[in-house]
């Protein structure tokens, strides 16, 4: 057998999961719908299970179950884990019945490429390299539930069972949308902060004289807040607002959510201290506030181990025809930054390409999906040992 063997195998095979990529995206599954998230895994739980590969599942009370299938369980050597994660961001129905369309060079609709497309890729390679009698290493799929809102619904336990999962391998292969020629290396982090403001209610007529605005004071701290517009360091952006009770009386409550990504562990500290200094400072008289964390994802640095494996990912695409990779840095965040940190060897980005992310015109290159899972492949048969 032969890399080659495999690639031919997956155009083989390109036609039937280009169906798998329509079906499993129109299971809608948005992070808190647990029964959207839950039939999609069920989704590839059959698909393995007709193939006798091990199947373990991470039980949640709330956010969908994370599913890891395991290809070749009994051998020793050092695994592979490919993951993605199942749950997208759009409400049921936002996107149409059904949900997905494609013509001869397009998909469309919720998750084709984040993430999906990715997953699908993923199953593609393994079920090539099965076919073709690759038996000498374990693959692992590993597909998450509550990538979307950095796994705050499971209280981490999800994204921490993928770490357990893949400590031990040999390479990471994260399958968040690619762009030609690039992996990411680094991400920004990403804390939210929710500020909740008292103040005193009144007439509104009697403004000047009594009462404490808090949709007032609130405004003063979003100001402030949404002053850092470091492209490369910390952003924050205000993305909820809920405050006061009717327009001819002074606003007794206020709160606001908001939005902050990081480079690094030190701008997190410093935010961290900054948030509580905004809380603190008072602008309108009688005003108080409070702040509380609501979500954390940690940022993806850049590592001796990942910038390691890109080298020999690079190798082995160069010996196999494929086009080499170069690092970037991205924005966003993904489960990537959590399984760099926890130390595991990892490229993030090796999905479908597409465009329109977190939108209703999000799209993917249907000829990608091949091409995404010859890259996969070739990194697993030729990853060589630990």
């Amino acid at each position: 057998m032969k890399c080659s063997d495999v690639f031919k195998k997956i155009d083989e095979m390109n036609d039937a999961y280009l169906d798998v990529w329509e079906e499993v995206c129109n299971i809608e599954s948005p992070t808190y719908d647990k029964e959207g998230v839950d039939a999609v895994g069920k989704y590839f739980i059959r698909r393995a299970g007709e193939r006798g590969w091990k199947i373990d599942i991470c039980r949640q009370l709330v956010s969908g179950d994370v599913v890891c299938i395991t290809m070749n369980p009994e051998t020793d050597a050092c695994p592979v884990s490919l993951s993605g994660h199942m749950d997208t961001v759009h409400p049921v129905g936002i996107f149409g019945t059904p949900a997905v369309r494609r013509d001869d060079k397009r998909i469309y609709g919720p998750g084709v490429k984040d993430c999906k497309g990715g997953i699908v890729a993923a199953f593609l390679a393994m079920d090539a390299l099965w076919e073709c009698g690759f038996r000498s290493r374990p693959v692992q799929l590993l597909l998450q539930s509550d990538e979307e809102n950095s796994s705050m619904t499971s209280n981490k336990a999800t994204i921490q069972y993928i770490c357990k999962q893949a400590e031990h391998a040999v390479a990471f292969l994260n399958l968040e949308g690619y762009t030609h020629g690039k992996t990411t290396l680094k991400r920004k982090g990403i804390a939210s902060y929710r500020f909740e403001v008292t103040g005193k209610e009144s007439h509104a007529s009697r403004c000047a004289t009594e009462g404490a605005n808090a949709i007032a004071e609130a405004a003063h701290k979003i100001i402030a807040l949404e002053r850092l517009k470091d492209d490369t360091g910390i952003t924050c952006s205000c993305g909820i607002i809920q405050g006061g009770a009717a327009v001819n009386t002074i606003a007794g409550k206020c709160s606001f959510s908001v939005n902050f990504r990081f480079a690094d562990q030190k701008q997190l500290s410093w935010i961290r201290e900054y948030v509580e200094e905004i809380a603190a400072e008072t602008h309108v008289p009688g005003c108080t506030c409070k702040v509380e964390q609501i979500s954390l994802r940690v940022a993806m640095e850049v590592t001796e181990k990942n910038k390691k494996l890109l080298e020999r990912v690079n190798y082995i695409f160069a010996e196999n025809g494929l086009p080499t990779l170069e690092g970037r840095t991205v924005r966003g965040g993904s489960d990537g930054a959590d399984v760099t940190a926890y130390g595991i060897p990892c490229l993030d980005s090796l999905g479908v390409i597409g465009s329109g992310t977190h939108s209703i015109d999000e799209y993917a290159e249907l000829d990608s999906l091949a091409a995404s899972a010859k890259r996969l492949a070739a990194i697993i048969y030729c990853i060589g040992n630990c």
